[in-house]
Parts: structure tokens; C-alpha cells; sequence
């Protein structure tokens, strides 16, 4: 009788965590995409609301590891300083993975469509959910050669 209950049980929580699983994935798609929004619209502040506002927030590039949140946004506006060094930001999602209940990792690709160049790319986003809310708590950018 107990194994039948517990078979009863995980065949009705099941469902519920790949639905819950859903949820976060397409919530942090959603992200993903009105950070390109932001972005297209040359608001650097916007776009940087979803990163974790921490010390601890870890952005590598092709200029090394940038600790915290406000060396992060600093380094963003010094590398785009105006609309044209911004361009159109398009993002591809490649591949998303839940982790866990609070952690997503999301591999994806970057293409910038400016005036006088198409700089392209690869990027890995580490997202944790903290206070309901999906922030990226690291970000490894790479340039295509």
C-alpha cells in the first residue's frame, strides 16, 4: 500500500516540476529578449537591470574577468559609447539547461548589425533566481574570429 502511495505521489509531482522547469526557462528567454529591446533602444541602464546588483557579479570578456555589477556597466558604456557603436543587437539561443531549481545556464549567440561592421559571438549566462526574480550572476562573452 506505502509503494503504491509513493508511486501515486511521484507520478503527480512529476509533471509539476517540468512545468515549473518550463516556466523559469521561458521566463528567462523572455529576459533575454527585452534585453535585446533595451538594448536596440540604446538603454544601457535597462539592459544591465538584469544583471545581480553585487560585487560578486562575474562578466569575462576579451578583455579578462570584470568583478561586479557597476565595473560591469562601466565597461559596457566605455565599449559602446553611442547608438552607432551599439548597433542592433540580436540574440540566438542555442541550448538552456536548469540546473536546479534557482540556476540556468543558457548558451547562446550574439550579432551586433552596426554601419561599418557585423561583430559576432558566443556567450554563456549563468542566471540564478533570487527573491522570485532570474538575474544573470555570470557572463562569458567571446568574440567570433
Amino acid at each position: 500500500m506505502i509503494h503504491r502511495s509513493l508511486t501515486l505521489l511521484i507520478l503527480l509531482v512529476l509533471p509539476l516540476i517540468g512545468q515549473a522547469q518550463t516556466k523559469d526557462i521561458e521566463e528567462v528567454k523572455r529576459i533575454l529578449i527585452q534585453q535585446s529591446v533595451d538594448w536596440n533602444k540604446g538603454d544601457i541602464d535597462a539592459f544591465m537591470e538584469y544583471y545581480w546588483k553585487s560585487d560578486d557579479l562575474q562578466f569575462i570578456g576579451s578583455g579578462g574577468v570584470i568583478k561586479g555589477w557597476q565595473a560591469t556597466l562601466e565597461r559596457y558604456r566605455r565599449t559602446y559609447p553611442d547608438r552607432d557603436a551599439m548597433g542592433q543587437l540580436t540574440f540566438d539561443i542555442l541550448e538552456v539547461h536548469q540546473l536546479s531549481r534557482k540556476v540556468i545556464m543558457l548558451t547562446g549567440k550574439y550579432t551586433l548589425e552596426r554601419k561599418k561592421d557585423r561583430p559576432t559571438g558566443y556567450f554563456i549566462l549563468m542566471w540564478k533566481k533570487m527573491k522570485g526574480k532570474w538575474l544573470i550572476v555570470a557572463d562569458h562573452t567571446s568574440a567570433s574570429e
